[in-house]
């Protein structure tokens, strides 16, 4: 999960936000414009559980669910050069807010209880959505994490309406305007 030598960034990249905020499609896109691997940490947390999150999350509990992510996202927020997705409770916990801020270029890309719901609407994949009003709890979780969200975060893009490609480019130009990236023409 290194970075070629040629690569256009050192530190790993984290991408933080609420479920359906595009981490992992806007993070595919990241790793292949840098030149780094893309990591979604909860498929790496599907991957040592040996079944998927959902199943987990149902038999063992939210925290049980917590400690496998804690060391995940420790594990490879320490690995440079990646691009990593993480999943949208992850800044729950102040260990991996402060293992992602300390070893990670952390962008939190941020959106609307409401667009979230229009993307999610019908997804049945998410534990903590299959309740009776999932657009109330996505406002109580956006309620409750956007301020972790900005404490972990060293940059924010609003994710809205724009395409990926516009908000790839939104997330290129924060990090090559603070230095971070340089991007070839």
């Amino acid at each position: 999960m290194h970075l070629p030598a040629d690569s256009a960034v050192s530190r790993s990249l984290a991408l933080v936000g609420m479920p359906g905020s595009g981490k992992s499609t806007v993070g595919k896109l990241l790793g292949r414009r840098l030149g780094g691997a893309f990591v979604d940490t909860d498929a790496c947390i599907e991957a040592r559980l040996g079944d998927s999150i959902r199943a987990f999350f149902e038999r063992e509990g939210e925290d049980a669910f917590r400690d496998v992510e804690t060391q995940v996202i420790a594990e490879l927020a320490a690995q440079p050069g990646c691009v990593l997705a993480t999943g949208g409770g992850a800044v729950l916990r102040q260990a991996n807010r402060e293992a992602l801020r300390r070893c990670c270029d952390v962008v939190y890309l941020r959106c609307a209880p409401e667009e979230l719901y229009r993307r999610l609407r019908n997804d049945t994949q998410r534990p903590l959505l299959q309740v009776a009003d999932p657009l109330a709890r996505l406002r109580e979780m956006h309620a409750q994490r956007d301020p972790l969200y900005r404490e972990t975060a060293h940059f924010i893009v609003e994710t809205g309406r724009p395409t990926v490609q516009a908000q790839v480019s939104m997330v290129l130009s924060q990090l090559e305007l603070a230095g971070i990236v340089t991007l070839r023409p």
